[in-house]
């Protein structure tokens, strides 16, 4: 059985993009019911021997381990931080932190008032430590005294069980900071601290300068406790909902029109393509791999077989031979529409392994083939050089359509599947939609993507309509989503 802190572990592992399997999953279990908990570096080398495949996903799991485990630097941090800051706005109590055994558990110790002149002050050796003086702490609940005595050990360990109660490692909000601190205190037993507080404020106002000063160096400690548990949550946070977070960046960008995007989220759209296009790869590979088997034939596994004395042991299939599709991709790179261009053609060629014969045709006012650009550069390279050649073109959908009919038409014909991209604004020029026809009679298939609403189409200089009637198949596409749903459907017809 995987146990909660184990599971929670492998979750924020998988949120830093480590992948771990149910087999490593199992293994991770073997190997701390081994070593256990007790010996924080030995149990980071054992999951880490366990759950780390390369250099890469070591520095990951490092990081994810340490911030995951901050429970344990829990008193260091806070020792740092006073050596960093001894004048800060608690500065009157640093001065005897390191000396003080008496200081507050947070903080591995306190100077401070209450610790000087309310009678022994923190001093070495051994002395009492300036929570004593009233002689009676067991008065006090478990937490103020641990507090006081600054019991590591037992802070840690309340620590551990309030934020597992809490619920903390489900935080994905900033704003849950809050929420999840005050739980994680009052799980350790906020209350109780509070009502010590309480009482021995009243009983400093009666007079009993002890009690005053003890209540002085405990709220100090609560202070001081209060900051560490907000630390400790934002690290929870940082660490549960960095892979949220850019689930939900990514989410929004496959959403957004393309024509929106803007240029500093391009590394991150290019990234998305090559996830999108890479599931597409696995999906129709095992489906062309299952249509290539065929049918079982029967004569040839039984003469195959006669060597088995009749039993079937290599079967023998009926292979029926599959054209290879290609696809002619002509895309507008002029103004708006260029950044729906860009991503179609990265989508393409990304797929090479299912669709190996993609021919990209860019145009605004001339039509140019560019596969070669795309075979001889990298795949971000080369859409970007073809956006740059371009640039400057006002868009001419007769002339362009006249430079296909001449380049590569007749290449054209029933394998084929053709893909226009574009908003069928012509600048009021000629559309030469007959070419188009020609195209839809010579082809298996061609589809028109268009980035503009439906609204749109036909309005001002739109020849949407008119290009549409010759199309077997018409889509609004300005979305990473919209790209991703017509590929898989060109994949599907051509497989």
């Amino acid at each position: 059985m995987i146990t909660p802190m184990l599971a929670d572990f492998l979750k924020a592992l998988r949120e830093a993009d480590l992948k771990i399997s149910p087999a490593e999953t199992l293994e991770a279990h073997k190997a701390i019911d081994l070593v256990g908990f007790g010996d924080r570096e030995l149990l980071k080398d054992s999951l880490a021997i366990t759950l780390a495949k390369s250099e890469l996903e070591k520095e990951s799991f490092d990081d994810c381990f340490d911030r995951f485990f901050a429970i344990q630097d829990f008193d260091e941090e806070t020792r740092v931080s006073n050596d960093d800051d001894p004048d800060g706005a608690d500065g009157e109590d640093a001065g005897e932190s390191d000396n003080s055994p008496g200081g507050d558990g947070m903080q591995g110790g306190e100077g401070g008032e209450g610790g000087q002149g309310e009678g022994g002050g923190g001093g070495a050796g051994g002395a009492p430590t300036s929570a004593e003086p009233s002689g009676d702490l067991t008065s006090l609940s478990e937490l103020s005294r641990m507090l006081l005595e600054n019991d590591r050990a037992g802070l840690e360990t309340r620590l551990a069980e309030a934020a597992e109660e809490s619920g903390v490692r489900e935080i994905v909000l900033f704003t849950q900071i809050g929420l999840f601190t005050r739980r994680i205190a009052e799980g350790m037993g906020l209350e109780e601290l509070d009502d010590d507080l309480a009482d021995l404020r009243d009983a400093g106002l009666a007079g009993d300068q002890a009690a005053e000063g003890l209540g002085q160096r405990l709220n100090q400690a609560r202070g001081r406790m209060m900051e560490r548990l907000r630390d400790y949550v934002e690290k929870q946070l940082a660490l549960q909902a960095a892979g949220q977070s850019r689930r939900i960046r990514e989410e929004m960008l496959q959403k957004m029109r393309l024509t929106n995007v803007e240029r500093r989220d391009f590394v991150q759209m290019q990234e998305l393509v090559r996830k999108m296009a890479k599931k597409l790869v696995v999906q129709h590979s095992r489906r062309r791999k299952k249509s290539n088997r065929g049918q079982l034939d029967v004569r040839r596994t039984l003469r195959h077989n006669q060597a088995y004395d009749g039993l079937i042991m290599e079967p023998k299939w009926r292979r029926t031979k599959i054209d290879r599709p290609d696809v002619h991709v002509l895309c507008d790179v002029s103004g708006s529409v260029a950044n729906v261009s860009r991503f179609l053609l990265m989508f393409l060629y990304s797929l090479q392994e299912v669709l190996p014969k993609v021919r990209a045709y860019a145009f605004a006012g001339e039509l140019r083939e560019v596969t070669r650009l795309f075979e001889t550069r990298g795949i971000e390279e080369a859409v970007t050089t073809v956006l740059e050649d371009f640039a400057y073109m006002s868009t001419d959908y007769g002339r362009s359509l006249l430079d296909f009919r001449d380049i590569a038409l007749a290449d054209v014909d029933y394998r084929s599947t053709v893909i226009i991209l574009g908003d069928a604004r012509t600048n009021y020029g000629e559309p030469r939609a007959e070419i188009v026809r020609t195209i839809y009679d010579r082809s298996k298939r061609l589809i028109w993507l268009n980035p503009e609403g439906r609204l749109q189409w036909g309005t001002g200089d739109s020849e949407m309509p008119r290009y549409a009637a010759s199309c077997h198949q018409v889509e609004v596409c300005n979305s990473l989503r919209h790209l991703e749903r017509i590929v898989d459907r060109v994949l599907r017809a051509a497989m």
